[in-house]
């Protein structure tokens, strides 16, 4: 799975690592990055597909969107909004299909963790953060929707990760990985085509690295950039 993130770029400069995308209404996380230990709930920004000239011309454009994703049919106070699809039967299944059908983005990150279940047992895991080799912000594929919450008469966007097998490298600490697109996907992930599902696989390990950190990482409060700092996990107490 993915259930937590990071983001080192301020918003400025992660809309300058992808300026192919047009700045849309964002504003309201400029003050919010950074963000060394992004939850589930909390908004970001997402790339979708979306009118960039009037009145028919659609192009890539940074929008804020929710990590949970809540479909426009879905009744509040019912089940917590999956932070995951996996793309095994994403076409097909009920709660992700019209999503991956017509509504897929781009999650720009820094990188992820993930945490190893050392003893199998589920209670001592250690946290690994993982990022590409180069340190390059890239993007995980997503999907995403419109919630109109009945409190407010809002309408909320917001989205889930798709997840793949892992590579060689991830499958030493888990079973699951994000999707992560290769930057020549990136126009084909968003456009129209209604099934590529041959982009949802696991991204080389070669290009990838990860490495042990501490356990603050496990609660969202902790929110500072040696979260990021390797360990060395047989010392840790």
């Amino acid at each position: 799975m993915c259930g937590r993130i990071y983001i080192k770029a301020t918003l400025e400069e992660m809309l300058q690592n992808f300026a192919f995308a047009a700045r849309g209404d964002i504003g309201n996380l400029s003050n919010q990055f950074p963000r060394y230990n992004g939850a589930p709930s909390l908004y970001y920004p997402i790339i979708i597909r979306d009118m960039v000239r009037e009145p028919d011309t659609m192009g890539p454009v940074f929008v804020t969107a929710r990590w949970g994703l809540q479909p426009s049919w879905m009744k509040p106070g019912g089940r917590p909004p999956p932070i995951n699809a996996r793309c095994e039967g994403i076409a097909t299944n009920g709660l992700f299909k019209s999503a991956f059908r017509s509504r897929r983005c781009l999650v720009p990150i820094n990188g992820f963790f993930e945490w190893k279940d050392i003893l199998g047992t589920g209670k001592n895991k250690q946290p690994y953060a993982i990022a590409m080799a180069d340190d390059r912000a890239f993007a995980l594929a997503g999907i995403w929707d419109t919630w109109r919450d009945p409190a407010t008469g809002a309408d909320v966007r917001n989205f889930a990760v798709v997840t793949c097998p892992p590579n060689e490298m991830m499958a030493s600490i888990h079973d699951r990985m994000p999707v992560i697109l290769h930057r020549a996907d990136y126009e084909r992930w968003l456009s129209p085509e209604p099934d590529p599902d041959e982009l949802m696989k696991p991204f080389p390990g070669d290009q990838m690295k990860m490495w042990p950190i501490g356990r603050k990482v496990g609660s969202p409060k902790n929110d500072t950039p040696d979260i990021l700092d390797e360990i060395d996990p047989t010392i840790e107490s």
